[in-house]
Parts: structure tokens; sequence; C-alpha cells
């Protein structure tokens, strides 16, 4: 009996260790991340005065619109990718810990925390990906002057229908599916089990998918709000950490659906009778 209960203390003693190095690695990589959008992510001007010119007509006239070169592509890329990890990294940090926590239990000689990084690349993939495509779409509106060189929405058309298809999308069985499996992570380790470093960054990839089918179109509200407005990121940032982590977060989501959606109807309708 004494050696059982040594054995559980030393057990405990690792597990605390592996959410030390951990919480630590997310916690550090989520500040730099912080960090370089407050400095503005590599664009020349620091997302705060960014946030403070939005919406002031003067000087989106001042501005000169971006030239699209390979270089600022990959910039843009860049910076829509440091925003997903700030964002959604937060809200990933209980299947994390969990997954690190399963880890150990199968192997108590590795390292956890090893594999447990390969599952956030395979999960920050994911977003990537989506990255890529936000990229392409910025450089679209740009072109079709939908973007202002501060890069929010200059069209209440574009800003209304993105409100309401974002409020619609948090209201479809299809979001529901995603929340609840980003709500679950337990049911999604017991089911999508699969050993070995690949077989972490497969899992990592899946949970991303579906993190990515919950919250894409939250994301894309950025186009409305601004790119790089602190408000808007950090609200929807803290909006996503809630809608997945408390007992009332799909209700807050449907909640929030149904107020963008009326919000995206009132713009839509006033840019109709304004034209």
């Amino acid at each position: 009996m004494a050696l059982a209960d040594t054995d559980t203390t030393v057990f405990e003693a690792v597990l605390r260790r592996d959410r030390f190095v951990v919480v630590a690695a997310l916690v550090s990589v989520i500040v730099v991340a912080w960090v370089w959008i407050v400095l503005g992510a590599g664009t020349g001007m620091s997302a705060v005065a960014m946030t403070q010119m939005v919406g002031m007509p003067d000087m989106d006239m001042m501005m000169e619109r971006a030239v699209w070169t390979p270089a600022y592509a990959a910039l843009i890329f860049g910076m829509w990718w440091v925003m997903m990890v700030a964002m959604m990294l937060p809200g990933a940090a209980p299947m994390l810990l969990l997954f690190a926590r399963a880890n150990r239990a199968q192997k108590a000689r590795d390292r956890p925390y090893v594999a447990t990084g390969i599952f956030a690349a395979g999960y920050l993939t994911a977003w990537g990906g989506f990255s890529a495509l936000a990229a392409l779409l910025q450089a679209g509106l740009e072109q079709l002057d939908l973007l202002s060189p501060m890069m929010s929405t200059t069209s209440w058309w574009l800003g209304g229908a993105i409100l309401l298809a974002a409020g619609l999308w948090q209201l479809t069985p299809v979001k529901r599916v995603c929340l609840r499996h980003c709500r679950s992570p337990l049911s999604f380790l017991a089911q999508k089990w699969r050993p070995g470093r690949l077989g972490a960054f497969r899992m990592g990839l899946e949970h991303g998918t579906f993190c990515l089918g919950c919250c894409w179109f939250l994301m894309g509200v950025l186009f409305f709000g601004g790119i790089m407005n602190l408000f808007w990121i950090a609200g929807l940032a803290g909006f996503v950490l809630l809608e997945k982590t408390i007992p009332m977060g799909h209700w807050i989501g449907r909640i929030a659906g149904i107020g963008a959606a009326a919000w995206g109807v009132v713009m839509l309708a006033s840019a109709a009778g304004s034209s």
C-alpha cells in the first residue's frame, strides 16, 4: 500500500510538472503573438495607431493603398496567422492540457509536452490554411476598393452582409456540431486517439479543422470591424474563449448570433435606404 501511495504521489508530481511546462509554453507563445500584433505585425504601423485611425475618412484619404507584391502578401499572411495564434490558442488550452495528461498516462517515461507541441502545430496548421484564404480575400477586397487603407470595410452593403452571414452561421447545425466538439476535449481524445508523433499532428489538424468550422465566420467579422482593430481582435478572442469554455457558452454564441444578424439587417436596410 505504501509503495502504491508513493507511486501515485510521484505520478501526480510529474503531472504537475508537465502541466507547468505546457502552460508556460502556451503563455509564452500567446504573449509573443499579442505583442507582435500590438506592434503592427510588421506592417510599419502599430495596431494601437491603426485602431485609433479606423473610421477617420481624412486618414483613409491620406493613406496610400498597399501594393500587393509577393513579399507584402507573405507579410499579410503572417499577420493573419499570428492573429489566429493569439486569438485561438487560449481556447485550445483545455484540449492541449488534457492531451499532455493522456500522453503521460500512456508513456510514463516519455516527454508528453513534445507530442503536445506537435499537436499544437497541427492545430495551428489548420488556422494557417484559413490565414492564407483570408489574405487572398483581403487582396481581392482591396482591389475592389471595398477595404480602406486602414483595413476596414468601406461599404455598408459588405459590412451588413458580413454581420448577417456571421450571425446566421452561429445558428446553423454545423456550428453546433463543431462547437460541441471543441467543448468536449475528452470525447475527442477517446474517439480520435492516434499513437506517435504523426498521430499527434493529425489529431491537432483534425481538432483545428473542427475549431475552424466553429469560428471561421467570426474571424471574418474582422473585415467589418477592422483587421488590425485591437478592440475587435480582443473582443472576438474573449468571445471565442467564453463560448468554448464556460457552461453557458453555447447560449452566448446563439444570442450573439441573433444580435449580429439583426445588426447586419439594420445596416443593409440603411444601405438600401441611402442608395
